[in-house]
């Protein structure tokens, strides 16, 4: 019992620091996808910079435009951060029992880390594709999660899929080198109890929100070009649009986008926007780890009680 009840700890922890972080940066994430959704040469584009989004919704009135799709993007954010967490330790759990290792390596990290982010964005995919439609539509004229998705065929819901499982290299990527990280950091410092009951060992929040910022911010870069063409495969399409039907059903595929990034904007395009991504990545992603590691031990004490409550066997749990 103790594997499942820490598994969703460790799910349950990481959604609620997933839905903090998504909720407090979301108009910088609303801002930084618009800013990618744009493929134009240089002279022609309608945003210079990040914050030309900003003063868009600041001058048209629309302030609360930032916030277009939020609903949808909580419920992806904590849906997806709960699986791949749940998933991700369950396979790591299962790894250290088939192999009898007290730690994971890294190539072994790395493999399980895909695991568990192919097995989420194939439940989640239909959820990461309407709210990046709701975000990059015209400020004001955005539609409900439902009226999004029904304006395109059920295929049209998975746009992006092969490169959103391209893209799990980046979480992959950030949590192995996080969980290695924090493994260095915690190496000795076990619990002294012998024989009692203990929670997870857990970072302090300023160590976990370092270790999370560095780690994300090694992982978007290594990804970025992909990232800034599933941004283009998912955006909506603007009243203003001048692509024929053909030109638009191409650039929904990932050498669609590649071409259409390599024709307008160059060899560079494939990493413009890359500070803003950093921006808001780095620090979604260091709020969300920082949250989880402060509130794991009350999780796991939460699911310690509930399991009580519900009359199961007390778990084993962990000694040092």
């Amino acid at each position: 019992m103790q594997l499942d009840l820490e598994s969703l700890s460790e799910a349950t922890s990481g959604a609620i620091g997933s839905l903090v972080a998504t909720t407090v940066l979301y108009p910088l994430d609303t801002c930084k996808t618009k800013y990618q959704a744009e493929v134009q040469a240089k002279q022609n584009r309608k945003y210079r910079r990040i914050s030309d989004v900003l003063w868009e919704a600041i001058s048209t009135r629309q302030v609360l435009s930032l916030y277009q799709g939020l609903g949808t993007k909580n419920v992806q954010s904590f849906v997806s951060s709960f699986i791949y967490f749940y998933g991700y330790s369950c396979f790591k759990k299962l790894y250290l029992k088939k192999t009898g290792n007290k730690t994971i390596g890294t190539a072994a990290n790395l493999l399980v880390a895909t695991a568990a982010g192919v097995s989420t964005i194939v439940i989640t995919q239909p959820l990461d594709t309407a709210s990046s439609r709701m975000q990059t539509s015209e400020f004001g004229k955005s539609k409900g999660f439902w009226k999004t998705l029904s304006e395109g065929t059920w295929s049209e819901a998975f746009d992006g899929l092969a490169i959103s499982i391209l893209l799990t290299t980046n979480p992959s990527i950030q949590y192995t080198a996080f969980d290695q990280l924090k493994q260095r950091i915690l190496k000795g410092k076990l619990s002294e109890k012998t024989g009692t009951k203990s929670s997870p060992e857990a970072l302090s929040a300023f160590s976990a929100f370092v270790l999370g910022a560095v780690s994300k911010c090694a992982a978007t870069c290594l990804t970025y070009p992909a990232i800034r063409c599933k941004v283009m495969i998912q955006a909506a399409d603007s009243d203003d649009d001048k692509r024929t039907p053909a030109e638009r059903k191409a650039q929904r595929t990932i050498s669609g986008a590649f071409h259409t990034i390599w024709r307008r904007e160059g060899l560079l395009g494939f990493f413009n926007g890359l500070q803003a991504q950093i921006l808001k990545t780095v620090l979604s992603s260091a709020v969300l780890l920082m949250v989880k590691e402060k509130i794991t031990k009350s999780t796991w004490i939460l699911m310690l009680m509930l399991a009580r409550f519900l009359s199961v066997n007390s778990p084993k749990l962990k000694t040092a």
